[in-house]
C-alpha cells in the first residue's frame, strides 16, 4: 500500500453552517509524509491535522492553532479517510468548512474530480493491539483489536422517528460511498431555534440537515435511509478518527458516541503506547486491507 494525494487541485464554494456565508474551498496535492494541512488563507496560518490541535468538540470537531480555527471538519475528513488520502492541503478563506448538503457526498465528488495519485512512500497504518474505551455515564466509544476495519454504532433517542438504531459497518471505500457518505447531519427544531438566537446555525436549512420537530421529520423529501441517523453517526466517527492521520486496522464500537468522546478516544489511544503500533504493511499482508480503499 502506498500513500495517496490528489492528482490535481480542485475548487468549490459552499455555505458555512454557522455564519451562513459563502466559503471558498480549495484542495491541493502535497508530497509524501506531509499529512493533512488546513490553511486559512485569510489569516496566513497553517494548522496540521493532529489530536493536539483539536480545540473544541461541543457541536462539531474544530481544529485550531494560534487562535485561528476551522470548524465542522468531520464530514470532509470522513471522505478523506474513505479515499485513503494521506497528504493534502485544504485552503479556506473562513473559519469553517462548507456544510454542503450535510453529508460527505459533495466531498467525495470533489475527490473524484481531483483524481487519486499513489505516491512513492508506503502507507502507514495504525493497528490496534489492546482495547481502549472512553465512557461518559452509559455512553462510550472504544477501539478493539481486529484483522478487519469495522464500525459498530448504536444510538438511542427519545423520539418516535429515531428511537434506537444500530448498524455494523464493514469499512471499504465502496461501502462508504454506497452506505454512509449520503447520510446527513440531523438536529431538532427547538435546538436550531436556540442556536440561531445565539447567532449560530445561520446557514442551517432543510437543504443541509435533517430537522425534526417533536414528532416527525420536517424535510419534505423525507429520509435517504430508514436508519440515516446512525449512518451519519458512523460518518462522524470515521471523520473524527481521521484526526489520527492514518487508517485504523481495528474495530470501533460506540453507544451514543459524540465528537467529544471520539476526541478523548484518540488522545487516550496515543497515550497508551502498548495499545497500538504504526506499521507499513508489506505487499503479502496488505492485499485485503488495500482492497478496502480500491
Amino acid at each position: 500500500m502506498k500513500q495517496r494525494t490528489i492528482a490535481k487541485s480542485v475548487d468549490s464554494v459552499g455555505i458555512g453552517l454557522h455564519k451562513g456565508k459563502p466559503i471558498k474551498l480549495r484542495l491541493e496535492p502535497l508530497d509524501v509524509n506531509s499529512g493533512i494541512l488546513f490553511y486559512r488563507e485569510d489569516q496566513g496560518v497553517t494548522i496540521p491535522l493532529h489530536p493536539d490541535n483539536i480545540v473544541d468538540t461541543q457541536m462539531a470537531t474544530v481544529i485550531g492553532k494560534d487562535g485561528v480555527t476551522v470548524s465542522t471538519i468531520e464530514h470532509f475528513l470522513s471522505a478523506l479517510y474513505a479515499y485513503g488520502i494521506d497528504n493534502l492541503r485544504v485552503v479556506l478563506n473562513d473559519n469553517e468548512m462548507p456544510i454542503m448538503d450535510g453529508s460527505a457526498a459533495s466531498f467525495c465528488m470533489m475527490l473524484d474530480e481531483a483524481g487519486i495519485e499513489e505516491q512513492s512512500a508506503g502507507k502507514r497504518i495504525l493497528r490496534i493491539k489492546k482495547t481502549i474505551k472512553v465512557s461518559d455515564g452509559d455512553k462510550y466509544v472504544s477501539l478493539h483489536p481486529s484483522e478487519n476495519a469495522l464500525f459498530d454504532f448504536t444510538i438511542r433517542f427519545n423520539h418516535p422517528v429515531i428511537a434506537e438504531q444500530h448498524r455494523r459497518f464493514i469499512f471499504s471505500k465502496t461501502n462508504f460511498i454506497n452506505e454512509i457518505s449520503r447520510a446527513r447531519t440531523f438536529g431538532f427544531l427547538k435546538e436550531v431555534q436556540y442556536l440561531r438566537s445565539k447567532n449560530l446555525a445561520l446557514g442551517g436549512s432543510l437543504e443541509n440537515a435533517i430537522v425534526l420537530d417533536d414528532n416527525k421529520v420536517l424535510n419534505p423529501e423525507g429520509l435517504r435511509f430508514d436508519d440515516e441517523f446512525v449512518r451519519h453517526k458512523i460518518l462522524d466517527a470515521i471523520g473524527d478518527l481521521k484526526v489520527l492521520g492514518m487508517p485504523i486496522l481495528g474495530e470501533y464500537k460506540a453507544f451514543a458516541g459524540s465528537h467529544d468522546l471520539n476526541h478523548k478516544l484518540t488522545v487516550a489511544l496515543l497515550k497508551e503506547v502498548d495499545a497500538y503500533e504504526v506499521i507499513t504493511l508489506k505487499v503479502n499482508e496488505s492485499l485485503s486491507f488495500a482492497k478496502s480503499f480500491a
